[in-house]
């Protein structure tokens, strides 16, 4: 939600791994034409009506949207390191990559704990390379208790002067 004014308005956006919708329906009630991938059939039929839902094994089956461009990307609680360049490439220009999952250290306080489930310190803005970095966290969060990384970034527009979005949602209200 905080960096949800970075998006386009009307902005067409991407949720992978979209689970039971919380950010799908969140995008659509503000406008956003919204596609929610995940593999779980009910959850996904769950959304149909609200997105455009599609049931895929993304990581052992083919990229179901090969082409397809997104205003904004959206990536929560999920890792599946060979589809990172896949996302990045599906973002238009001028459009926002929003990722937050697992981090190193979280074998710590919970699960998941396996490596491969566990970004390395730093990896998400490796992912991101030719992207503005907007923002980056990496570090530990309460409540419940957990490592994660997260990320926001941009990829220009190509010839454009840099975009000029306010850091913070309602930062232009504080500034009057």
């Amino acid at each position: 939600m905080r960096w949800a004014h970075l998006i386009a308005a009307g902005g067409k956006v991407l949720d992978v791994a979209a689970g039971s919708g919380r950010h799908t329906l969140w995008l659509a009630e503000r406008g956003h034409p919204v596609t929610a991938i995940d593999r779980d059939a009910d959850r996904v039929a769950a959304l149909a009506g609200r997105a455009e839902a599609i049931v895929a094994d993304i990581e052992g089956g083919a990229w179901p949207l090969v082409g397809r461009m997104f205003d904004a990307v959206v990536v929560t609680n999920y890792l599946w390191r060979p589809l990172l360049p896949v996302l990045t490439g599906s973002l238009a220009p001028g459009g926002v990559l929003m990722y937050e999952t697992f981090a190193a250290g979280n074998e710590t306080v919970g699960r998941p704990r396996r490596a491969e489930f566990l970004l390395a310190p730093g990896e998400l803005l490796t992912a991101a390379a030719g992207l503005r970095i907007v923002a980056y966290e990496d570090g530990f969060l309460a409540d419940p208790d957990r490592f994660v990384q997260r990320l926001v970034a941009v990829r220009e527009r190509v010839g454009d002067p840099p975009e000029r979005h306010p850091l913070t949602a309602g930062a232009a209200d504080a500034a009057r």
